[in-house]
């Protein structure tokens, strides 16, 4: 059988994205996942089981990204999940972790992409994660929406640029099972929930649900995708 590439998720080592690469892998195929820590890395390969393997990449190194992918041969899917949460006002900025930020999201996921783009198979499909911050901003933001608003416009070139690969964007919505928001106190999530149609946060299943269907619904290209129960709605 011809080699049918592999799923690559680059920050799959937790959250959302060790989830995702846990439904890939059952699938069968062969899965990737990076984090910052080789160690920890395979360790969560490990944990996933199947065919999946840990790499160390850091985004905010990107000069470092060609060599850390060296190993990986073509591959079917690329999910980078990778994130960082930077708390940085205008009125007192942190240059030093504003840096880290937007190189991570807007030099860090092209550089990734750009070393993986020999090794596209024809049909291959990439989603990146955004944010909605990039639509409702709050205090503290000014890296993050400024960020997340460059993935927004990112898969649109890159969907022109990379034809006939696909490529696309999911932006979560609060996730209420997520490491980052379980252990919140309960009244600050429910002012979210009451501004939320469904009547309920979304869940890590359901973003990992939209990510899939990013990736093999093959008439979806170019699309941002909002994952977040209608909560920009009210």
């Amino acid at each position: 059988m011809a080699d049918q590439g592999s799923a690559v998720i680059v920050g799959g080592t937790s959250g959302i994205g060790r989830q995702l690469a846990k439904v890939l892998a059952d699938r069968g195929g062969e899965v990737v996942i990076t984090g910052r820590d080789q160690a920890r890395a395979q360790a969560a390969a490990t944990e996933i089981g199947g065919r999946t393997r840990g790499l160390a990449v850091d985004l905010a190194r990107p000069e470092e990204i060609g060599a850390k992918l060296a190993s990986v041969g073509k591959v079917r899917h690329l999910v980078i999940a990778a994130i960082e949460r930077d708390d940085n006002s205008v009125r007192k900025f942190d240059v030093a972790r504003a840096q880290r930020l937007v190189t991570l999201k807007l030099v860090g996921y092209p550089e990734v992409i750009h070393t993986l783009t020999p090794r596209f198979v024809p049909d291959a499909s990439i989603v990146l994660f955004g944010g909605l911050a990039k639509e409702r901003p709050y205090p503290g933001s000014t890296t993050v929406t400024s960020v997340n608003g460059g993935v927004n416009n990112m898969i649109k070139t890159l969907a022109v640029e990379l034809a006939p690969v696909r490529v696309n964007a999911v932006h979560p919505g609060i996730v209420g099972d997520s490491p980052a928001w379980n252990g919140k106190p309960p009244e600050v999530l429910q002012r979210v929930v009451d501004r939320t149609p469904l009547g309920r946060l979304v869940t890590m299943d359901e973003v990992v649900g939209s990510v899939l269907f990013l990736l093999d619904n093959g008439g979806i290209n170019g699309v941002n995708l909002y994952v977040d129960g209608g909560w920009l709605l009210l």
